[in-house]
């Protein structure tokens, strides 16, 4: 989609709340212009990674931050990733990390949030045997200018803190150097964040990565013209979300050409569970590591069991196309 379009899409329907918030219903009104036609994706069907085995252990989770700056655009990165020493215990900041290569997700965070708020299912994530690196974006968090527009240029913050990431698995003395499995990186985000992540697979593709991961996300701004290799894709949405319609969820879900699955949550709102633990966190989380030990280490046996997690206690629905 042309920016000469959508920064006005994008205003009219974006807002801040006062939790991590994200796009309105993303149904044009009929007084708004009609859009362009978006161009045919260009997709391949083969996935990228080979088949492998994920660990089956739970680690310890060590916690650490980049400074990182983009063209004046000040990025810091909150990096949480197995660490060495008895797993279940509170995060250490700045531990040794565990032996081994480890895939790399990068997540994104929504309006007025900031990346500890998530830091429940982060380090779940990286306990499960992944580096997580998530940035604070600098006009969209908690505390900024909320400059809602700067969401369309978040996908290219985050490119941006993937090469800087990934460049520590080379660089002599980092904590992370031989750690980081640059073959294997997948995205994540809620809300704002999950518009960043379907825009890091459609107008800003990003061929690095193997796998999305969008909580409660819409593709207003950023367009539904996947492109590029297979990049499988797990949605996570509430039915009764009140700043993201669910249909809006769902029709950039429809719009995925590639594996992909839509975790529905009935009595879902926008969000407020993944920032706590509880049943649906558990449920949403136990599935969502098992999306990402398929999509990233190979595992043909989470694959297997991402059905079996997401409707565990009738929490959820699950629709299969993975």
């Amino acid at each position: 989609m042309s920016r000469r379009v959508t920064p006005a899409l994008l205003a009219s329907a974006l807002f801040l709340t006062s939790m991590v918030g994200c796009s309105a219903d993303a149904r044009p009104a009929q007084s708004r212009q009609a859009l362009p036609a978006e161009p045919q994706p260009t997709v391949t069907a083969t996935p990228q990674v080979p088949a492998g085995t994920a660990p089956q252990k739970s680690f310890a989770v060590g916690v650490r931050q980049l400074k990182l700056n983009r063209d004046g655009r000040a990025l810091p990165v909150t990096l949480w990733y197995p660490a060495v020493g008895a797993a279940g215990g509170a995060t250490k900041r700045s531990a040794a990390a565990a032996d081994g290569r480890f895939p790399v997700v990068m997540f994104s965070h929504g309006l007025t949030g900031r990346p500890e708020d998530y830091a429940t299912i982060l380090t779940r994530w990286a306990a499960a045997g992944f580096v997580v690196a998530a940035p604070t974006f600098p006009h969209t968090a908690r505390g900024s200018d909320g400059n809602i527009l700067d969401v369309l240029n978040q996908p290219a913050d985050v490119s941006y803190a993937l090469t800087q990431v990934l460049a520590l698995d080379g660089k002599a003395g980092d904590p992370l150097r031989g750690r980081l499995d640059a073959e294997r990186v997948a995205a994540a985000g809620h809300s704002a964040g999950g518009v960043t992540t379907i825009g890091l697979f459609t107008a800003s593709r990003d061929e690095r990565l193997d796998a999305g991961v969008v909580f409660a996300g819409t593709a207003l701004g950023v367009g539904t013209a996947f492109a590029g290799a297979a990049a499988p894709q797990l949605f996570v949405h509430g039915e009764l979300d009140e700043v993201v319609d669910y249909a809006a969820g769902k029709a950039a879900y429809d719009k995925v050409p590639w594996p992909k699955a839509m975790l529905s949550l009935p009595k879902g709102d926008h969000g407020r569970a993944l920032l706590s633990d509880g049943a649906t966190l558990r449920v949403v989380s136990d599935a969502s590591v098992e999306f990402l030990r398929w999509t990233l280490y190979g595992d043909a046996k989470a694959k297997g069991r991402i059905s079996t997690d997401a409707t565990r206690g009738d929490i959820a629905t699950f629709d299969d196309h993975l």
